[in-house]
């Protein structure tokens, strides 16, 4: 697998900081730059949403998501 192209359109946060990018992988899967809080919520994770082998939880900030053409969820 290889990165391909990035998909967030400006590469930056809507705060204007630098940000973690969402890329466009060569077996067209999304690739993301974010924390990893795995220590801190391994054991929050909801029912029916384990974690397979080799997968990990990721954070992504939601600017980047935003910036990529997400629409969030209502709250």
């Amino acid at each position: 697998m290889k990165i391909g192209r990035r998909l967030d359109t400006s590469g930056r946060c809507l705060n204007e900081q630098n940000c973690p990018g969402v890329f466009l992988t060569s077996d067209s899967n999304v690739a993301f730059i974010g924390a990893d809080p795995s220590s801190e919520v391994q054991n929050e994770v909801l029912a029916g949403a384990e974690m397979p082998d080799g997968m990990e939880l990721v954070v992504i900030p939601r600017d980047v998501l935003i910036n990529a053409g997400w629409t969030p969820p209502e709250i």
